[in-house]
């Protein structure tokens, strides 16, 4: 048998180092709840954010800048690869 997979709208963001982008209050409040660690770096008194990590139905996952974050319809999180979400998704 084949099956198709059934539309649904979910929250999604592109994870970025741009200081002048917002992420959204969902993002912000899974950080502040520590279900969401930011992964950074120090170098030469500079920190450099290189991603994510997110605390995912299977497990810790790692998601790097450029990477979307997902919020599923019961408000699961996960991160998905650039090339995967734009074959996947498009915007509603």
């Amino acid at each position: 048998m084949k099956y198709r997979k059934k539309p649904v709208v979910v929250e999604a963001f592109q994870l970025t180092d741009d200081p002048e982008y917002e992420s959204p209050p969902w993002f912000t409040q899974v950080v502040a709840d520590e279900k969401v660690w930011i992964d950074r770096s120090l170098n030469d008194g500079h920190i450099s954010v290189y991603g994510c990590t997110i605390q995912t139905l299977e497990g810790r996952m790692h998601a790097k800048l450029g990477d979307y974050i997902i919020q599923g319809v019961n408000g699961e999180l996960y991160p998905c690869k650039p090339d995967i979400f734009l074959k996947t998704y498009e915007e509603a």
